[in-house]
């Protein structure tokens, strides 16, 4: 079975709170996708530095009005790096057994390098022109390559929280 590899350009908005919000523009095609994550809490102190966190990113597709989840690692502070993980140990069991029960299964790849930073005037410019129900909340903004893989909107729903066309 081949995997879809998409690429494109992502925008998004660090906020204060961990939060991130933004979108996702695959190329060539330039369909968005939106992204929106939370950070998740550590149950024990992390040994892999205080710029690493794990996030649970929603990836949205609002034509088909579905969503997926996956967990990712994000490092560094303004300028972020998210990457897709393999192992989630010392975080709560709920964040890990996401992890292990993902590992083996058709697994979303996710790869995000931060090329351009944005903060204070040319953040809150950016934040009112592409995303204005974030503005005024003190985020820096994000823009870089992204590539997704594995990402399939119509596999058969594994949790019932997939598909949320409700929350959408």
């Amino acid at each position: 079975m081949v995997e879809e590899v998409m690429e494109g350009v992502a925008s998004i908005a660090l906020l204060p709170c961990g939060s991130i919000s933004g979108h996702f523009i695959q190329l060539p095609h330039s369909i968005c996708y939106g992204l929106q994550a939370t950070e998740l809490a550590c149950e024990r102190e992390c040994s892999r530095g205080e710029d690493y966190r794990l996030i649970k990113l929603t990836i949205i597709d609002y034509n088909r009005k579905k969503e997926r989840d996956v967990i990712l690692e994000r490092r560094g502070h303004d300028a972020a790096r998210l990457r897709t993980i393999d192992h989630a140990h010392g975080w709560e069991k709920d964040v890990v057994s996401m992890v292990e029960e993902k590992h083996g299964k058709n697994k979303i790849m996710i790869s995000f390098d931060c090329e351009t930073l944005k903060a204070e005037k040319a953040a809150e410019d950016h934040i009112k022109h592409f995303m204005p129900k974030l503005a005024g909340l003190d985020a820096v903004v994000n823009i870089g390559r992204m590539t997704i893989a594995g990402l399939d909107f119509e596999a058969e729903e594994v949790d019932g929280n997939q598909n949320r066309p409700d929350n959408i």
